[in-house]
């Protein structure tokens, strides 16, 4: 189907200038991370208020969680946007069942699972299965640590930066594009695309073909060092999203990874030239 938002007249006109605060949308995350589901699924998401901003609550939005994992973050969106249609791409078996699993213990039922890789072109590859404990964290059966940093990528710097992090373990995937998935799931537009593939973003956006330019919103993990072999870091990125018509809203990137937000300028009113200026000269983010 066709994204129903833009047809109904549901989207707000965003002001291009006013920025929400980023220590606003990161402190909820400062105490510590939770250490089971329930208290991670009754957090509000780091970018919630800039989100709410963009894409009304009531909407009957279509959205994309890829690199769903466990589904948590889907289900955080299918709670935070009652209309909206949520895929949760995910391309672990285990971790499929997992999401169908999280999915009917938290009676959420407007979650599509689809068990596939993104990528940009179809076939199969190999995917590289994370796992292990931090050595300071207590046993907790309901929090999976080392089961956030499996990818399409072979790990690189990863090892380093979190030595607790183990690659053991690799199985073959399936992978498609975006575009061919959207097609097959009757989508010309996407409103909103979360995405956390360790490593893999910007082969899963040259797979969205000329898709991305209905794509509103995305929200996505950046590094600014290398954790997976040849991996794009933040430069890399920030010029592909400009290239295609993407401006950066939030940016929450430190010493080694974070997450920026970008709006599609074809959707949303561009940015100031004074704002666009002072991101540039490292004065704003």
């Amino acid at each position: 189907m066709t994204s129903q938002t833009a047809e109904t007249g549901y989207y707000p006109v965003v002001p291009g200038s006013p920025r929400a605060s980023i220590a606003s949308q990161v402190a909820p995350l400062a105490r510590g991370w939770p250490l089971n589901r329930d208290e991670f699924l009754a957090s509000p998401l780091p970018h919630q208020r800039a989100l709410l901003r963009l894409l009304p609550r009531e909407a009957p939005l279509v959205i994309f969680d890829i690199g769903s994992c466990e589904g948590d973050d889907a289900i955080r969106y299918a709670r935070l946007f009652p209309s909206a249609r949520v895929w949760a791409v995910e391309p672990l078996a285990s971790n499929v069942d997992l999401i169908r699993a999280n999915l009917s213990r938290h009676g959420v039922d407007r979650v599509e699972v689809v068990a596939l890789a993104l990528d940009d072109s179809a076939g199969h590859a190999t995917f590289h299965v994370s796992s292990g404990r931090p050595a300071n964290k207590p046993p907790d059966t309901d929090w999976d640590y080392g089961n956030k940093s499996s990818s399409l990528l072979p790990p690189d710097g990863h090892l380093k930066v979190l030595p607790w992090v183990h690659f053991d373990n690799s199985t073959q995937v399936e992978t498609d594009r975006l575009d061919a998935l959207a097609q097959r799931c009757g989508l010309t537009a996407i409103d909103y695309i979360h995405m956390d593939v360790q490593g893999a973003e910007l082969r899963v956006l040259s797979g969205a073909g000329a898709l991305i330019d209905s794509i509103r919103v995305i929200w996505m993990e950046v590094e600014a060092k290398p954790l997976y072999k040849d991996q794009p870091l933040k430069a890399d990125v920030e010029r592909f999203m400009e290239s295609r018509g993407f401006e950066k809203r939030l940016d929450t990137v430190g010493s080694v990874s974070g997450d920026q937000l970008y709006v599609n300028t074809r959707f949303y009113p561009p940015s100031s030239l004074w704002t666009r200026l002072m991101r540039r000269l490292g004065l704003a983010r």
